[in-house]
């Protein structure tokens, strides 16, 4: 006899056991990701602040890993494997260097214009409290000349140095020049990004340890100048771009469209707005855990323009009724 589920390609099961497969890592390539090793709460209150690490819906998949890789030497160590290091400063360093380089792209800022700001004090206040949260006995002197050192440069446009003896003028003209032509020309730009990832790679180093367990555990350290460095520029940036009036106006918007697909989605009937393969596997869920898990990977998996558009539909004219969703 025909087995009905034998032809059945949900993802979902008339159970409602979620089946779907993704991809087929192996535990010590999920350890690699696992860069908060703590649950997320299921319900926080609108005041709290939001909280890194993995849903609980994955509690019994992180402790597979944990039993599958072993865990570190010694009481109190956290579980972060050489790889999840690795791929954390790889994160910090591209986060501090290619967001200042997106920022010089999109005409925000150029290096000098950057030293400038540092130079208001309450600014310079909130930044180093900032680094103090990362490295706690960082001094403002070091947080200081560590921006200085990146944001002063030997300039780039010129073959030859200028001879001795230069008015002073001419050469602060001419570093402002270079400065506004790093930010404007891609190859300049590029050659300045490149000679700070290098400086910052080049400061990383490996402290073997857990032999015994193969040297998963061992330890990836970043010598004080360089980390000094990388949160300095890290949150610099922040300050200065990520929260200027530009980038808060898209910021806002996004949060807006997001926010208001998923609050009509998670009402009533509003899972009937889903195309009709999610709604399939969305009615065969048991939970409302489950339900708004699959609304949130839903709109986690919308592209910009399908997003805008979405909300359009919803909330302006929006597109023809002969348009699938």
């Amino acid at each position: 006899m025909h087995d009905p589920s034998e032809s059945d390609v949900c993802g979902i099961s008339h159970r409602g056991v979620d089946r779907r497969l993704g991809l087929n890592l192996t535990y010590r390539t999920l350890a690699a990701i696992l860069k908060y090793d703590v649950p997320i709460p299921l319900r926080r209150k609108e005041s709290d602040a939001l909280k890194k690490g993995y849903y609980a819906s994955e509690r019994g998949l992180v402790d597979k890993i944990k039993q599958n890789v072993g865990s570190p030497e010694g009481e109190h160590q956290k579980f972060k494997t050489i790889e999840c290091q690795i791929m954390d400063i790889a994160d910090d360093i591209a986060y501090s260097t290619y967001d200042l380089e997106d920022t010089m792209k999109a005409d925000f800022t150029h290096p000098l214009a950057l030293l400038a700001k540092i130079g208001n004090e309450s600014l310079f206040d909130i930044l180093w409290s900032k680094v103090k949260k990362e490295i706690n006995d960082v001094t403002k002197d070091e947080v200081f000349a560590a921006l200085t050192d990146i944001l002063i440069f030997p300039d780039l446009t010129a073959d030859d140095p200028e001879p001795p003896g230069t008015p002073i003028t001419s050469r602060l003209i001419a570093g402002y020049e270079a400065s506004k032509l790093i930010a404007v020309d891609g190859a300049m730009r590029s050659r300045f990004s490149s000679a700070m990832i290098d400086g910052f790679v080049r400061g990383v180093s490996v402290t073997p340890r857990g032999i015994s367990k193969g040297l998963r555990f061992s330890e990836v350290e970043v010598r004080r100048d360089i980390r000094v460095k990388i949160e300095a520029l890290k949150h610099l940036n922040y300050l200065l771009t990520i929260m200027s009036p530009r980038l808060k106006v898209v910021e806002y918007r996004g949060y807006e469209v997001v926010r208001t697909i998923f609050e009509t989605l998670d009402s009533d009937e509003g899972n009937l707005l889903l195309p009709d393969d999610v709604q399939v596997m969305y009615n065969r869920l048991t939970d409302t855990d489950s339900k708004k898990r699959m609304i949130c990977d839903f709109v986690a998996g919308m592209t910009d323009r399908y997003a805008v558009e979405f909300y359009g539909r919803l909330r302006e004219t929006g597109a023809s009724i002969f348009k699938p969703i």
